[in-house]
């Protein structure tokens, strides 16, 4: 933590978000706090008013200490609401991916145990088509951006017991008090899986305040400061990258509906945004926007981008009159273990470890045995004060088991440490690709591939090679943007540009659409179950050659040319 922050929680006990919401209500009672973008903004006393009444509606339907609360509305302040009182209790708020329905949504529901929802009428029919599968749920509340509950919607919900937000908010009762200690578990964020279904992220009070009070840090917040989230709030980002820095320092967080690459510059603007974040592809998209001339007439400062891509970042960042962009690595499990420290860039490097916090070792991924400076290895945390990392993934305990092998929390990612401390992200253990001896990151060639203007998004897997010794070869699924054509030749010519010979890719595959996790990240085992098919290019049997392996061949054929010399003159 900076020491140059004066935090008034540095007590431990303290860490506790309705601890930080009843302090910040009275020393800021009449600051701005939340706001909807282009909505009137809602004051920090204001905010815990609302969140007491709906406390008090909560627990009229009887929420306590420990119940699991599922979270399903878009982004907006009712949100942050429902989310403060569901804490303000004791109880444990689980949002729910808005692109989730069947399977999914009952997955998250029934391994949570939730035995309420908060839902938007968006989603009733959703709750409606699963009803019968979702074994713990007890009661719905519904919520309604335009107010006004449809009477349709309350229609066929049996068993579920149906009640309104605004029911909530008239309750007359008082709230119960609730000791709500820092070790307790304040919410359950389910990442999404690829081979297996969601696990639970089991998060208690000490850890969301510690993925707030870093942001603070990285970002400098301060009171003066006004937030912009673009990103949803059923992610931990929005929450606790976002929301929870502000109430800690007494700044204004500005909520957006959702990302828009082509409206970003001006609402940055319109919240009068001194600092955002940005996640995957949302620089490169902004980037790409045209030109706007006012695009620069803002108040922001800073943005937290992961990852910011460094062949466009120093123009970005003059393009936008962006002072600094800042990148860290981080998990939903773990909060932030690197950031690269405010006004300093290494190209490439997600920053320096925060070891006040942490243990963090580089290790080689079978064996857990370190790795010298300048090698790749797999991150392993251990954190150094209490509750400061998950708990553990609810009620997955060999999943929990297995990813603490040897007490050393396995992230699964693949790093380097330069000899100066800063890390480098370099691939995902599953997604690493070996070919001729080579350590290829799928990452990198995706992240060059995606700078081609003609390719919407793209992913690198590894298929098994046909030369023995149990090797890879690298194939990329292409998606091209619409109106636009590109063929396998001109990609691959393009990207040895760009790239090591060893990496580019011998297979391309172009595709109308990459498979999807309900999270939007791209289903890399669905691709690698469709392997090499008949929609495949294969470089090597279309002839194509690389320019170093005709290089090569051009010098081995020099060589055996030599050779023949030699011999014709000995022979002589």
């Amino acid at each position: 933590m900076s020491k140059s922050f004066n935090c008034v929680f540095d007590s431990r006990s303290n860490w506790v978000l309705p601890k930080i919401l009843d302090v910040r209500s009275k020393s800021h009672a009449n600051k701005p706090f939340l706001q909807d973008l282009g909505k009137a903004p809602v004051t920090f006393a204001e905010v815990e008013g609302l969140v007491d009444r709906l406390a008090a509606g909560l627990a009229e339907l009887g929420i306590g200490k420990e119940d699991k609360v599922l979270i399903m509305m878009p982004n907006c302040v009712e949100f942050v609401y429902i989310w403060f009182a569901i804490n303000k209790l004791g109880a444990v708020e689980v949002p729910v991916n808005n692109a989730y329905k069947g399977h999914f949504l009952e997955h998250v529901a029934n391994n949570s145990e939730a035995k309420l929802v908060v839902a938007d009428t968006s989603f009733v029919e959703r709750l409606r088509f699963s009803k019968k599968n979702l074994r713990y749920l007890k009661h719905v509340v519904l919520f309604s951006m335009e107010g006004k509950i449809p009477e349709y919607c309350c229609h066929d919900l049996t068993p579920f017991k149906v009640s309104t937000f605004d029911e909530l908010l008239n309750c007359v009762s008082v709230a119960p008090h609730v000791d709500v200690k820092y070790s307790d578990l304040s919410a359950i964020m389910f990442t999404s899986g690829t081979t297996g279904p969601s696990k639970g992220v089991m998060s208690s009070h000490a850890h969301t305040y510690m993925c707030a009070i870093m942001t603070v840090n990285m970002v400098r917040l301060t009171e003066d400061d006004v937030y912009l989230t673009c990103q949803p709030l059923f992610h931990g980002n929005a929450q606790w990258l976002s929301v929870y820095p502000a109430l800690i320092v007494g700044a204004r967080a500005v909520i957006t509906p959702r990302f828009t690459a082509s409206g970003w510059s001006s609402q940055v603007r319109e919240a009068g945004a001194t600092v955002t974040n940005m996640q995957g592809v949302m620089m490169d998209f902004i980037f790409r926007q045209p030109h706007d001339p006012v695009e620069a007439v803002n108040r922001l400062r800073a943005v937290y981008a992961v990852p910011s891509p460094p062949e466009i970042l120093d123009a970005f960042k003059r393009r936008f009159g962006v002072e600094t962009v800042i990148e860290s690595y981080g998990q939903t499990e773990l909060g932030l273990i690197t950031s690269t420290p405010y006004g300093e860039y290494r190209a490439g490097s997600c920053g320096k470890g925060h070891t006040d916090w942490y243990e963090i070792r580089l290790a080689d991924s079978e064996t857990d045995e370190p790795v010298s400076d300048g090698q790749p290895g797999e991150m392993l945390i251990r954190s150094r004060k209490p509750w400061t990392i998950f708990s553990g993934y609810y009620r997955m305990p060999e999943a929990t088991c297995d990813s603490f092998r040897n007490l050393w929390y396995h992230t699964g990612d693949i790093l380097r440490r330069d000899p100066d401390g800063w890390y480098f992200f370099t691939d995902r253990t599953k997604d690493s690709i070996r070919r001729r001896a080579e350590n290829i990151s799928s990452y990198e060639i995706e992240m060059v591939l995606t700078s081609h203007s003609a390719i919407r998004e793209c992913a690198a897997i590894a298929v098994k090679s046909d030369i023995p010794g149990g090797e890879d070869e690298v194939k990329v699924c292409v998606a091209v943007e619409a109106g636009r054509s590109l063929s396998p030749q001109d990609l691959v010519a393009w990207a040895e540009d760009r790239m090591p010979y060893f990496a580019v890719p011998r297979y391309v595959e172009f595709m109308d659409i990459l498979p999807k996790t309900p999270t939007e990240k791209v289903e890399k085992a669905a691709l690698r179950e469709r392997g090499v098919n008949e929609n495949t290019w294969d470089r090597e049997k279309a002839g194509f050659k690389l320019k170093e392996e005709i290089r090569k061949e051009q010098a081995k054929a020099e060589r055996r040319q030599a050779s023949h010399a030699s011999k014709e003159k000995v022979s002589l």
